[in-house]
């Protein structure tokens, strides 16, 4: 069959690799693509968040499934256009990608049915915020309601931070849009992990265990990024925690929805943080993560094309997972700078040694210029290695990323360090 594949980022990259592997899939083209994408896939120029130009992609490639990589197209409702033209799409309809798009709702939705998570409130005043903020004390969480490309999120370790960030998100417009409302919650404490689910209705078919490291610096110090780097299996998400998690949180979420009358077809991200009274959602997405999805697909044995599809067109019952033993490991580079400003239009090099090292190179932020590899973006590559342990993996990513040729790239030297010193035994 031929796909079409949405979207142009690290995560999109992992998916079209692991489609033109699919002995189901015939063809990969997605749009609007990047530098790296293009060796898995015929890349066209139409933008990820250009619904109309999607739909008149769809209706001219005529392609067997439609796969929507990034949030922001589903929430504008991308996925509702291609199935009003009769095309099976894996994502979610506008009413369900709220899950993801609003915070607030999102919250309120965890609140109706029961799902284990933070105390919150939502403010649009930032009088009302601060004194929410007083009341409560720090460490504290501080959201944007909207979509930030994952870094809309900030800990604050004392009150005045936690204040700043109501007045730079509610009064000072940091967000945009995004930031016209604000959740308020507590600071959960414990480990973080990701669940990510593929739904059909009804039919929710768990994935492997991933666990993403979202501060910019080693031991997870700095600011929130839209994620530095992850592996899978994550070993603390036992079967134990992996069956809670399914049945207090995924479940009644997509129960939820279809109350509401929003169907669920698509990927369920669960950010969970696994506390002393059990997990606690953190956070819903609604699509692949990035970079979870990188070590996922380099795990997954299974036909990608074949699940997918099945879930689109409601065949997901009975449908099982294969999965690579050992540990799948991504460490992402990122432009010098991120998350906040950057230069453009640096040459990369020595991707070919990096991958000849035994990784692969997934390209998110890239771009191409005269023939030469450039950073395009925040969070530039993903370089992913599968080994038998989590150290072996990891040893193998920064083995090879000392072949990386790009003084302006940035990385964090511990992805994985949790599960090697469970490893180790420390």
């Amino acid at each position: 069959m031929k796909v079409l594949v949405v979207g142009g980022g690290g995560r999109e990259h992992a998916l079209c690799w692991k489609l033109k592997r699919s002995p189901s899939v015939s063809e990969v083209v997605c749009a609007p693509g990047n530098p790296g994408i293009q060796r898995e896939a015929r890349c066209v120029a139409v933008g990820a968040e250009d619904v109309d130009g999607l739909v008149n992609l769809a209706l001219s490639e005529r392609p067997d499934l439609v796969v929507v990589g990034p949030e922001v197209p589903l929430v504008l409702g991308l996925a509702n256009r291609l199935r009003e033209e009769g095309f099976p799409v894996y994502g979610p309809d506008k009413a369900a990608a709220n899950l993801e798009g609003s915070k607030s709702f999102s919250k309120r939705l965890m609140y109706d049915a029961g799902v284990p998570t933070a105390r919150f409130e939502v403010h649009v005043d930032v009088e009302e915020a601060i004194e929410t903020i007083r009341s409560w004390g720090a460490p504290i969480v501080v959201k944007a309601s909207g979509l930030a490309a994952g870094k809309g999120v900030i800990v604050a370790q004392n009150e005045k931070e936690a204040i700043d960030a109501v007045r730079d998100m509610l009064a000072g417009n940091s967000f945009g849009e995004a930031g016209s409302q604000v959740v308020i919650e507590e600071c959960l404490v414990g480990e973080e992990a990701s669940c990510l689910f593929i739904v059909s209705g009804d039919t929710i078919l768990p994935l492997a265990s991933s666990q993403d490291h979202k501060a910019l610096l080693d031991g997870d110090k700095g600011p929130n990024t839209g994620g530095m780097g992850a592996y899978s299996p994550a070993p603390c998400v036992t079967d134990a925690v992996a069956s809670e998690v399914l049945e207090t949180i995924a479940r009644p979420i997509i129960a939820a929805l279809k109350k509401r009358g929003a169907e669920f077809i698509g990927t369920l991200y669960a950010g969970v943080m696994l506390t002393e009274e059990g997990p606690k959602t953190l956070e819903f997405n609604v699509r692949f993560g990035d970079p979870e999805c990188q070590p996922l697909m380099s795990r997954l044995k299974s036909d990608l094309g074949e699940v997918l599809l099945a879930a689109a067109t409601k065949q997901l019952e009975g449908v099982t997972l294969a999965w690579e033993n050992g540990t799948a490991l991504c460490v992402v580079v990122t432009s010098e700078g991120y998350p906040a400003d950057f230069d453009k239009g640096q040459a990369i090099g020595g991707l070919d040694a990096v991958e000849a090292a035994g990784t692969t190179v997934f390209h998110a932020g890239t771009a191409e210029k005269d023939g030469v590899i450039v950073n395009a973006g925040g969070r530039v590559l993903g370089v992913t290695a599968v080994a038998p342990t989590v150290k072996e993996a990891q040893q193998t990513v920064y083995a090879a990323l000392e072949h990386l040729d790009w003084p302006g790239g940035f990385y964090r030297t511990d992805i994985g360090y949790r599960a090697v010193a469970r490893e180790e035994g420390k």
